[in-house]
């Protein structure tokens, strides 16, 4: 049965007098007042298996510390797999005996076990923490937006409707490899797709209009030798159990990709060859990670990836991490945004800075009405200091105060991995996110 955590200590846990090792100590030290966070991790890894069997594994606090560890060096899981056996301060941290010596894919099953909503209430314990120890009063807050790539390569036409042939072409073949009884048939143009999506990326833009139509031809006899495959191998009969199987699965998956080639194709024609603009809510970045959003920044470069709206309070810890999707302008979320921090504090704050994206007179108007006493916006958009604050000293402070948000999101962005997320999927990306936002509260307690 897989345990919440060691009841009794063991010497090798002793962590070494080191700079990092002191920071770890003291992270060790709120983890350890904080059992509810082990009891949490511990239904997400129980949740799906039955652990009454079988070996043992990691108990939950080993993984969460882990888990931790990753973020607190941004490494990957082979690095971490490596710290982990090599490292004395490492292993005493995530409170591990030398003969345990967690592999790369087995740190991976249960770090990504842990839940976005397990990792958010985790924060809300370190959040009612911070205020009970007084390191956190709550009173006065600041709110910016930030977005965190998704792992994409940058997005084109061509290169979609090349991933697109690339990938059913490869289902095609299984396919083929199950059996040799089905009729469909099929070309690989992979290497013609290649060699048309380079010469698009290097050909002046005269001469892309015609490579476009030759590459749009090729994803169309791609889409028919799916079409062609799809009912066989979904009526695919014996001779094993396994085999057919095998074959509704490859049917799913290309039924699934045939459809977002079409929609790529789609897009392509419109921009391209009718010279349409798409709307961004139409448009497909990529096949893997369909989730991702265009996010636009007035004149800054275009991201492809989510908006990560982030509420901190005056000790720099991480109040609020809100997740939105598609591209929402900042001034339209004010009032959920508030709602969310009102209920992780228990209280409307007295004081609150944010960005000049969320500045309107309506804006104004709700935060006063639900109790907040100063409101600085970066930017006022024709709004009065006055209106805002009692005084111009106030409204200045807060805004000076605005500003250090940009240092937190930085040091999120530096050091704890926020400028790019390496975890696939919605739920994937969430759990990244919220697991770097985690990781640096608790180095922030540590440091208070």
């Amino acid at each position: 049965m897989r345990k919440k955590y060691e009841e009794q200590l063991k010497l090798v846990y002793i962590i070494p007098n080191n700079k990092i090792g002191h920071q770890l100590e003291k992270i060790s030290q709120i983890i350890d007042e904080n059992r509810s966070i082990c009891n949490l991790v511990h239904k997400d890894l129980t949740y799906y298996k039955d652990d009454s069997t079988g070996r043992v594994g990691l108990n939950a606090d080993q993984v969460l510390r882990s888990s931790i560890l990753m973020k607190y060096q941004d490494l990957n899981y082979e690095e971490l797999e490596f710290y982990l056996s090599d490292s004395t301060t490492f292993k005493a941290f995530a409170r591990m005996t030398m003969s345990v010596n967690p592999s790369k894919s087995t740190l991976q099953e249960n770090i990504k076990a842990i839940s976005a909503d397990t990792w958010e209430r985790i924060n809300q314990i370190l959040v009612d923490y911070s205020l009970n120890k007084h390191i956190e009063s709550g009173n006065m807050t600041r709110t910016d937006a930030t977005a965190v790539d998704t792992p994409v390569h940058y997005p084109t036409d061509s290169s979609l409707i090349r991933d697109a042939i690339r990938v059913i072409t490869r289902l095609l073949k299984k396919g083929k490899n199950i059996t040799s009884n089905f009729d469909y048939t099929f070309t690989d143009h992979n290497r013609a797709a290649k060699k048309k999506d380079l010469l698009i990326q290097n050909c002046k833009k005269k001469k892309q209009h015609k490579v476009y139509k030759q590459l749009l031809k090729l994803g169309k006899n791609v889409v028919t030798y799916a079409e062609q495959a799809i009912p066989q191998l979904q009526t695919r009969q014996g001779p094993t159990e396994e085999n057919i199987a095998t074959a509704r699965m490859i049917s799913d998956y290309l039924e699934y990709y045939k459809e977002l080639l079409l929609r790529v194709i789609d897009q392509t024609k419109r921009r391209i060859i009718d010279g349409e603009s798409v709307p961004a809510k139409d448009k497909i970045v990529s096949l893997f990670e369909c989730h991702t959003d265009i996010i636009n920044k007035g004149q800054r470069e275009t991201q492809f990836g989510h908006k990560v709206f982030i509420t901190t309070g005056k000790s720099g810890i991480v109040l609020d991490c809100y997740l939105p999707r598609g591209n929402p302008n900042d001034a339209d979320l004010f009032q959920k945004l508030l709602n969310r921090e009102k209920k992780i504090l228990n209280k409307t704050p007295r004081q609150k800075a944010m960005d000049g994206g969320f500045a309107s007179k309506d804006n104004l108007e709700a935060a006063k009405d639900e109790g907040v006493q100063d409101m600085a916006f970066a930017k006022k958009r024709g709004l009065k200091t006055l209106d805002m604050a009692k005084s111009d000293w106030v409204y200045k402070k807060l805004r000076n105060f605005r500003a250090g948000i940009e240092g937190i999101i930085s040091a999120l962005k530096r050091a704890f991995g926020l400028d790019r997320c390496n975890w696939t999927d919605w739920e994937g990306y969430k759990q990244y996110v919220w697991s770097s936002i985690v990781t640096f509260n608790l180095q922030v307690l540590a440091k208070s």
